[in-house]
């Protein structure tokens, strides 16, 4: 502090207390104790040249003033002037004293106040440097403790307060100099004091990502059973109202009236689902700079997290726990999607889910394989659309999962098809192929109830009188009651299924087909390979006439029932097929009976070279004709199929005897032979016009025509074409030929000549045929 300045004299000052203190008459000691301190504050202020001045002027105006007094009274003057010497010898001694001594004792009074200054300055600088390094030493231990703090901060999870605390020192060190070496190794730790804050954050998350993977399939649960309990209220409200039985789950209709949307799994009764580490860390980390380091780490986690979710392979068993699985991971992702700005990418995550999505179906698909259990596919398909549901009420795509539920339906159909398939063949296989009896008309009703027919038939049948034998056998019913269920369970399986309306339709005509053709019809046909009776092979028929005519009215039911739900229209393509087995049905009856035929004709007696003309039926036609009119009219068969059989029947008849006649075993006959075979047709043309069978004659036109030709003499018109064309149609030229060369044979072994005569014209006749023949031929 510098010294304090006392009032500085002006010339009049000192001209005026000079004045005062030397001529001052009351001052007793010449004014010297009032001089002193004038003399040391003139000193001290450096005035001396002018006090020394102002003292000369003084005296030299006191000498003149002498001067002039002492001119005029010299002698009066003259003591005045020996006091005047006398002073100014005092004076000048006074001044020489007061300047040595002043000089002295200022000097004295100036090392010592100098010294005391530099003392005073050192002690003052010592005190200033005492208080720096007390303030250094503060700010010191003040870094230090918040360096102690720090780790304390990352131990009690308090980042954010760690992070501000290396801010704080790091840009208001609190006095701390920028050169202290404490200072420069205070911030070569902050770069790793804010690694051990990531490290601890980045462990933390990690923490978080386990304890979040382990509430993961809990957290898909609850969502899950929020969508079960949605689609049953949904369910329950729309058997209750008519105009929402097409509106499913999710539907504008449903949405509307759907009074929880604001529902959080994550936030509910029973979850809550902590986000703070996460929020925690993308705060820390973007204030590091090293957010896209954090969404790195994060991203490559999450995604390694969901292929643990979902394996390379699985178990039905486990399919629930691996749909909860996925449906939490990403509910979980949607949140954090939603509650965060740039830090989870929407594409990422959608990419994930569609990734999630290929490997899933993948999964599934491998593990339906093999499945074979309907109960599966529905347990699946309930869980499926629920998982569908809720991914759709979190704004993901799911258009692979309504494939998959394309492909999940095509698998249980197909195992419907296998279980009902089998079910119909055991029922055909097990068939006793007996007419259906009831007995009243409850049970009538019932059966009719139970089977596709057209209308005007069942009406018929309605009216029928008890005890009904209705056509079919047992195995009719029964088979339609499975397809039934089958159609009832396909579309229970699609009830409430965002499936294509079309595909569905056309799968389930095509399974419907394979049912009917693969199953039904080869079960029948393999049912005619094994069956030998007539009544059992026309009951097959009969049941197969109503299989062909119950595909027209299944394909009308299912129809209506598609309408209903605004599906296409289904189409049963399985009526040719019935009507195949129907064809190779009646075509196996007509061989059996044939079968039958051919026996009694083994039976056959024939004298081809009797010498005397038999005028009665053969014994064996006679037993053929009535075992063919009872087999025939007993069989419960349309008229037409009866017709039918008659006609095959009698036409094979007629092929057999005309092989008679024609047979290369049988080397020759004469005309009483021939006509044994033509007095057997003439009784059977009789007896079916007796049947009211007339119509069935034309079969024996050929053998009569034949016959009547070979034993005329007209053989050559056949040798003219306009006459063989219009006379002899109904002759065939081989067979003439054959008949007329065993004729020539046995008359060629007479001796009348005239049978030897009509021997060899028959023999060049049948020649003459033969090169006419060779000739058309070529």
């Amino acid at each position: 502090m510098p010294p304090r300045r006392g009032p500085r004299y002006t010339q009049e000052d000192i001209e005026r207390q000079l004045q005062q203190i030397l001529f001052d008459p009351s001052s007793s000691s010449e004014g010297l104790e009032q001089l002193g301190p004038i003399i040391k504050q003139i000193h001290h202020e450096r005035q001396q040249d002018a006090y020394l001045r102002t003292l000369q002027v003084v005296i030299n105006a006191k000498n003149a003033e002498i001067e002039r007094i002492c001119s005029d009274t010299y002698q009066d003057v003259l003591p005045a002037i020996a006091a005047l010497f006398a002073i100014q010898s005092y004076s000048n001694d006074l001044r020489d004293k007061v300047t040595t001594t002043l000089d002295i004792s200022v000097f004295q009074v100036a090392r010592a106040s100098v010294e005391r200054k530099r003392k005073l300055v050192q002690a003052k600088r010592a005190l200033a440097n005492l208080d720096e390094a007390i303030d250094n030493l503060q700010a010191g231990v003040r870094v230090l403790n918040t360096l102690t703090s720090i780790g304390g901060m990352i131990q009690q999870r308090k980042y954010w307060s760690a992070l501000r605390s290396i801010d704080d020192i790091q840009y208001m060190p609190a006095g701390l100099p920028a050169q202290a070496p404490l200072y420069h190794h205070t911030l070569t730790c902050l770069p790793s004091l804010r690694e051990q804050i990531k490290s601890a954050v980045l462990a933390q998350n990690t923490q978080w990502l386990l304890d979040i993977r382990n509430l993961t399939k809990y957290v898909g649960r609850l969502a899950l059973g929020s969508m079960r309990a949605r689609s049953n209220k949904w369910k329950v409200r729309r058997e209750r109202d008519p105009l929402l039985q097409r509106a499913q789950v999710g539907s504008a209709a449903e949405t509307v009236m759907y009074e929880n949307h604001g529902h959080n799994v994550l936030e509910s009764d029973e979850l809550q689902v902590d986000f703070k580490p996460l929020y925690q860390s993308i705060h820390v980390y973007t204030a590091l700079g090293s957010l896209d380091e954090l969404r790195r780490w994060y991203r490559e986690s999450r995604s390694g997290q969901s292929e643990l979710i979902l394996q390379a392979s699985m178990q039905l068993s486990s399919f629930t726990d691996v749909v909860e699985g996925i449906i939490g991971f990403f509910i979980i992702e949607s949140h954090v999607l939603r509650t965060t700005s740039n830090f989870r990418s929407p594409r990422d995550v959608e990419e994930l889910w569609d990734t999630s999505m290929q490997r899933f179906a993948s999964v599934v698909k491998t593990a339906l394989e093999k499945e074979t259990d309907a109960a599966s596919f529905l347990h699946v398909k309930e869980v499926l659309l629920d998982f569908v549901i809720a991914a759709e009420s979190y704004a993901y795509s799911t258009q692979s999962m309504h494939m998959l539920l394309q492909h999940l339906f095509e698998k249980y159909v197909t195992s419907l098809e296998r279980r009902y398939g089998k079910r119909s063949e055991e029922i055909i296989q097990k068939d006793d192929l007996q007419p259906f009896t009831v007995k009243d008309a409850g049970k009538l009703e019932d059966a009719l109830r139970s089977i596709w027919l057209a209308e005007h038939k069942r009406d018929a049948l309605s009216r029928s009188a008890f005890p009904a034998h209705l056509p079919w056998s047992n195995s009719f019913p029964l088979c339609c009651a499975s397809i039934r269920d089958f159609a009832h369970r396909s579309h229970q399986f699609i009830e409430g299924v965002p499936l294509r309306h079309h595909s569905v339709d056309e799968l389930l005509g095509k399974s419907l087909d394979v049912l009917l053709k693969e199953h039904l019809a080869t079960s029948f046909i393999h049912q005619l390979e094994r069956t030998t009776q007539l009544p059992d092979l026309a009951q097959i028929i009969a049941n197969l006439e109503h299989f062909e005519g119950a595909c027209a009215e299944l394909e009308h039911s299912l129809n209506v029932m598609r309408e209903a739900q605004r599906g296409d229209t289904v189409r049963i393509t399985a009526a040719p097929a019935f009507a195949e087995a129907l064809t190779r049905a009646r075509a196996r009856l007509a061989d059996v009976i044939t079968s039958e035929l051919d026996g009694f004709f083994e039976l056959n007696s024939y004298e081809w070279t009797p010498a005397q003309k038999e005028e009665v039926p053969s014994i064996y036609l006679t037993k053929l004709v009535a075992w063919l009119s009872t087999a025939v009219d007993s069989l419960q068969l349309k008229g037409e199929d009866k017709e039918q059989l008659y006609q095959e029947a009698v036409a094979h008849i007629a092929h057999r005897l005309m092989e008679f006649l024609t047979d290369e075993t049988i080397p020759m006959m004469n005309e009483n032979g021939v006509t044994q075979i033509s007095t057997d047709v003439g009784f059977l043309e009789t007896v079916f016009d007796d049947l009211g069978h007339e119509d069935l004659n034309h079969s024996f036109a050929e053998i009569q025509s034949t016959i009547t030709l070979a034993l005329s003499d007209t053989v050559a018109e056949v040798l003219v074409p306009a006459a063989r064309k219009w006379k002899h149609s109904h002759v065939d030229p081989k067979h003439l030929q054959v008949m007329l060369g065993k004729l020539s044979k046995y008359g060629a072994t007479l001796r009348d000549p005239v049978q030897r005569a009509r021997a060899d014209r028959r023999r060049r006749e049948a020649e003459q045929i033969g090169r006419m023949l060779s000739g058309e031929g070529s």
